[in-house]
């Protein structure tokens, strides 16, 4: 019988699996909805963990580091799900002032704002990709066109992960022709 594996194991295997399915590259960018109380079996925002965001939050960075994307952190609803991410992934963005707590922004983006290197707060994103962990709802900071992802690692803990990537418009009607690369 194989041993089981831990929230990090778990994350690690989620954010390998979107990055290949969205064929993410270097300086894409990649929103996180994390709810840590789904994470450990209770009930979406009632009980917030720092110490399994940050479990979870360090495998991401680790492997988002490795590849050269950027995550982005979706903040809860108490913050209008602002987003922490870092400097360098939107330079000229307008920053807003507010620092991330377990109880106002929740545990995930907590962690993200401690962990990150020169973190800042934006009120929206554009991202490449998502996992959203805990059905918080991601959709608003994607990209358009949203293509759902069913992963094979759709479970971190006791949460349910659900995924997307995203692909350009179709644009110039029936004469038009696609990058078939790009679907």
């Amino acid at each position: 019988m194989g041993m089981k594996k831990t929230l990090y194991d778990e994350a690690r295997l989620v954010i390998s699996e979107i990055a290949d399915a969205a064929s993410l590259k270097k300086g894409q960018i990649l929103v996180i909805g994390c709810s840590t109380s789904e994470i450990i079996g209770e009930k979406i925002g009632t009980n917030s963990a720092p110490e399994v965001a940050q479990e979870v939050f360090g495998a991401f960075y680790e492997y988002a580091r490795e590849k050269g994307i950027y995550l982005a952190v979706q903040c809860c609803e108490h913050l209008n799900r602002a987003i922490v991410t870092e400097r360098e992934a939107l330079p000229y963005a307008e920053t807003v002032n507010v620092v991330p707590q377990p109880k106002a922004g929740g545990s995930m983006a907590t962690a993200a704002y401690a962990m990150m290197s020169d973190a800042i707060v934006v009120e929206e994103i554009r991202a490449d990709a998502g996992i959203d962990i805990g059905l918080t709802l991601i959709g608003m900071h994607l990209k358009r066109v949203a293509v759902p992802v069913r992963l094979t690692n759709n479970r971190i803990g006791e949460a349910i992960v659900v995924a997307a990537r995203t692909r350009p418009k179709f644009i110039g009607g029936v004469r038009a022709v696609y990058d078939e690369s790009k679907l």
